[in-house]
């Protein structure tokens, strides 16, 4: 990859990462229930489903999935049943900015980063938007390892820095938080339930 077509693609990564989405809303949320600091396992897991995402692009499975129909309509209702599940567990949590140390057990790192991974994995079309995205900066003439390995870390930096910056903005909020927490925990939680309700029914294409 040449660097002019990397500085390309690293502007579309940027731009594509300040599009809000389910990871975006996750740090958001999680940015305002436990700080930065501890929203980085939540930002860590997101950017490796990410790079897993962009590896299953580049390596076909989104023409598998482009031409099976019954499958993609199975990972979409898989998918749609995790962020609804999601959504209710945001809106159930406890408000925000009363102290963020004071984390419930199903917080914990491991738990917080799986969140991250499987929000970033949960929407099968992520999958095809890649696989019409990447084919615009890949040389077929170089190694593809190595270009999945740049563009991979190179939108999985940016994701993380993006999601960082959201969750260190949530956190500074924490004392409308205190007053609003249990409201902003609902509307988080009911966009993610919308996000999974809707996710099945969009259309393939």
């Amino acid at each position: 990859m040449t660097l002019e077509t990397w500085l390309v693609y690293l502007a579309a990564s940027i731009g594509l990462s300040l599009t809000p989405g389910p990871n975006g809303l996750l740090a958001l949320t999680h940015g305002a229930l436990y700080g930065p600091g501890r929203t980085l396992a939540t930002i860590g897991g997101g950017a490796l489903g990410f790079m897993g995402v962009i590896g299953l692009s580049m390596f076909g499975i989104a023409s598998v999935l482009s031409l099976a129909g019954e499958l993609l309509l199975v990972m979409k209702v898989v998918g749609g049943l995790y962020l609804v599940w999601l959504g209710v567990q945001v809106w159930r949590s406890p408000a925000p900015g009363g102290g963020f140390g004071a984390l419930e057990g199903g917080a914990s790192g491991w738990a917080m980063a799986r969140q991250g991974l499987l929000s970033a994995l949960a929407n099968p079309k992520a999958i095809l938007f890649f696989a019409a995205f990447l084919p615009q900066f890949i040389d077929p003439a170089a190694s593809l390892w190595w270009q999945f390995v740049i563009m991979a870390v190179t939108f999985a930096l940016v994701e993380c820095l993006t999601e960082l910056l959201i969750a260190g903005f949530a956190s500074r909020l924490s004392g409308w938080l205190a007053r609003s927490g249990r409201g902003f925990n609902r509307a988080c939680g009911g966009v993610f339930m919308l996000i999974g309700a809707w996710l099945p029914l969009s259309r393939s294409s």
